[in-house]
């Protein structure tokens, strides 16, 4: 649990236990209805002053002083933690865009082509790419749904489908973008996204220290499947996330994705 959230659960814990003893002691000590004993117990540990009710008793005084002590503080604790978590949500949805800004620069220059590259060369993919076209109308639940099935799903990357020197050539044209991403102090929020760059990082050195990609044995072969399936893995899970928060938040940036959902045999961004 966050210890904001822990401290402030604390804090509303102890004003509510505070209030609970103050009322109850000013209908004993100063004979007044629960109601009152209320709005007087709340007066003092806000703070606000007496304009039209005060302790009359030495025991009531005596229980006003108790409070103030005991509830000013965890008053302004509440206030305090209320606070540093608004603050703090503020601050994680500043750094979720930043974040999404990046995917978004990733997915817009190298990931939509590598997804498309890999998805067509997974065999195995043809009995399920239709539940991958993603429309307007799909309620978290069934992004949900999805995300559930792709976790089981055992992905393939045929390298006989791949075009391993048009793959090096493209991989090797953005090595500067991964570089630069990789140095983005962002990406420390989503290890997630960070090892998907360094496993897109990785698979371009494996190809860029080959000379001839056309005459590689199988067993090398099968050594680049393995770092080309492990990109792929993480890209269709980014992507469907990626994609989900455009639906939520920015509609139009969502349109060109599903204009050109890397899935989708026949998509096109030409506006029908």
């Amino acid at each position: 649990m966050d210890p904001v959230v822990f401290r402030l659960r604390v804090f509303l814990i102890l004003t509510l236990a505070v209030l609970a003893m103050g009322s109850l002691g000013f209908v004993v000590t100063e004979g007044l209805s629960l109601t009152d004993a209320i709005y007087f117990s709340i007066v003092t540990v806000a703070t606000v002053g007496y304009g039209d009710i005060h302790p009359a008793s030495s025991s009531g005084k005596f229980l006003a002083i108790v409070l103030i002590v005991t509830g000013v503080g965890t008053f302004l604790g509440v206030i305090a933690n209320a606070t540093e978590m608004m603050l703090n949500k503020r601050q994680q949805q500043l750094r979720d865009q930043k974040l999404n800004m990046v995917i978004g620069l990733f997915f817009s220059e190298i990931g939509t082509k590598l997804l498309q590259d890999f998805s067509r060369a997974d065999p195995k993919l043809d009995l399920g790419r239709k539940d991958l076209i993603v429309t307007g109308q799909w309620s978290e639940r069934e992004f949900s749904a999805l995300r559930q099935r792709l976790r089981d799903y055992n992905y393939t990357v045929d390298t006989q489908r791949i075009d391993l020197e048009a793959l090096r050539t493209m991989l090797g044209r953005h090595k500067e973008l991964f570089l630069r991403l990789l140095e983005n102090p962002v990406l420390l929020e989503n290890e997630s996204f960070a090892e998907l760059l360094r496993a897109t990082f990785h698979l371009n050195d494996e190809l860029s220290h080959r000379n001839d990609l056309a005459r590689l044995p199988n067993s090398d072969l099968a050594h680049l499947a393995g770092d080309m399936k492990r990109v792929y893995r993480l890209l269709v899970h980014h992507w469907l996330d990626y994609v989900d928060h455009l639906k939520d938040h920015y509609p139009y940036l969502f349109s060109l994705a599903m204009r050109t959902n890397p899935f989708d045999e026949e998509t096109t961004p030409i506006v029908q």
